[in-house]
């Protein structure tokens, strides 16, 4: 047994849930981001591209994320998507502050998500969840931190 499915087999039932909610909901995950795009004004560059476009790569972030949790994505893999991300993001046009932003909206999505369902409906769900919150936002911090190192990259 490898050290990610060790890992992968001691993740709490809470995070075993969470998992389950956004391979399951992915989708209207991304749906709900986009909505969120549309009306924000400082994201008009994301406003610009195809919406098929950044619904693909909101999934994407979702099913990254997902990896993160179960502990199937490691570090390395994790620095590379993202790095090349941001190199990816400064070609086209993206601003720093608009990349910030997208993923604080995407957390924000998937957040409210775990609220809306009842995840938290206990005491140990509740100290679960903390943990849990705490692998979320480092989830968004480091790709935020690498997205901004592949974006200085490219200047």
């Amino acid at each position: 047994m490898d050290d990610s499915t060790a890992r992968e087999n001691q993740l709490s039932p809470f995070s075993r849930k969470l998992v389950e909610l956004i391979e399951r909901d992915a989708r209207e995950l991304a749906l709900a981001y986009l909505r969120e795009v549309k009306r924000n004004p400082n994201m008009a560059t994301y406003q610009s591209f195809p919406e098929k476009e950044v619904y693909d790569r909101t999934y994407a972030v979702y099913s990254q994320l997902g990896r993160w949790i179960s502990y199937k994505l490691d570090s390395k893999e994790m620095q590379d998507n993202w790095i090349a991300l941001g190199e990816k993001r400064r070609q086209e046009g993206f601003t720093l502050p608009e990349i910030f932003l997208s993923l604080c909206l995407e957390r924000k999505q998937v957040w409210h998500k775990i609220q809306s369902e009842g995840l938290l409906d206990n005491a140990l769900d509740l100290y679960q969840a903390l943990d849990l919150y705490d692998r979320l936002v480092t989830f968004f911090d480091r790709a935020l931190y690498y997205a901004i190192i592949g974006y200085y990259h490219q200047i």
